[in-house]
């Protein structure tokens, strides 16, 4: 879905393939990470190199997916986590590969989890309402002073994960994919990988910081709050959230 859906490719047909020889993968040739191992990382007919990012993700999805219960626990939430998770991997692809966060990619998922938080709604329920707004709100207002410094697809996309996080843990979540953002920058400035107006791809830094906010966001807030020890007036910071 991720590398199809940019080129408008049907994510059925056709099968699978070699992109170089075209040659159509059989299933023993699709098994996630063990095919490309056993492969030596190339296509079996051509011997082109097959890109690192497949099976990367394949593991990273995998890892992912059986971690979630153990996190989440076996309850309605994990199918809001599943689903989270299948729309990072999906995103991570897309720009990465293509430097863009499709709509339809974005619309499929919004769809889903406006069903999923009717059916398992955070506490307020309008938690979800709040998160969607102001994160949009709050991207498109950066995009604005920042003259297009903030592409479109990710100000509709964190609009989404508001949804899907609300209030208080999207906004961890975009404090720390602004941290990444600026940590990789830096070090592509190290590597000497980045060149001067040359646009670099947000959306694996906001995978990689909503994903922390969404597993770990309550935990990282008592964190700081318990290490800032601040109270004033007999007001304890905490009480804000």
């Amino acid at each position: 879905m991720g590398l199809r859906i940019p080129v408008n490719q049907s994510i059925i047909a056709p099968r699978s393939a070699c992109p170089r020889c075209h040659h159509t993968l059989t299933a023993v040739e699709l098994i996630p990470v063990v095919s490309f191992l056993l492969q030596g990382g190339k296509c079996r007919r051509c011997k082109a190199k097959i890109s690192p990012i497949y099976p990367l993700v394949e593991l990273a999805t995998g890892i992912l997916f059986m971690v979630a219960p153990l996190i989440i626990g076996w309850n309605g939430e994990l199918l809001v986590a599943l689903t989270l998770i299948s729309l990072c991997m999906i995103i991570f692809v897309t720009d990465i590969t293509y430097m863009l966060i499709p709509d339809k990619i974005l619309l499929f998922f919004l769809g889903l989890f406006v069903i999923e938080r009717i059916v398992f709604p955070l506490n307020p329920w309008y938690d979800s309402l709040v998160g969607g707004v102001v994160a949009f709100s709050l991207l498109l207002f950066i995009a604005y002073i920042s003259k297009g410094g903030m592409g479109g697809g990710d100000i509709k996309l964190f609009g989404l994960l508001g949804i899907v996080l609300g209030l208080k843990i999207v906004l961890l979540a975009f404090f720390l994919s602004t941290l990444i953002g600026t940590l990789d920058g830096i070090r592509r400035m190290v590597l000497g990988k980045y060149k001067k107006r040359e646009p670099v791809p947000f959306g694996p830094s906001i995978i990689v910081g909503t994903l922390i906010a969404y597993f770990f966001g309550d935990s990282l807030i008592d964190l700081y709050i318990s290490l800032i020890g601040l109270n004033v007036g007999g007001y304890e910071y905490g009480h804000f959230f």
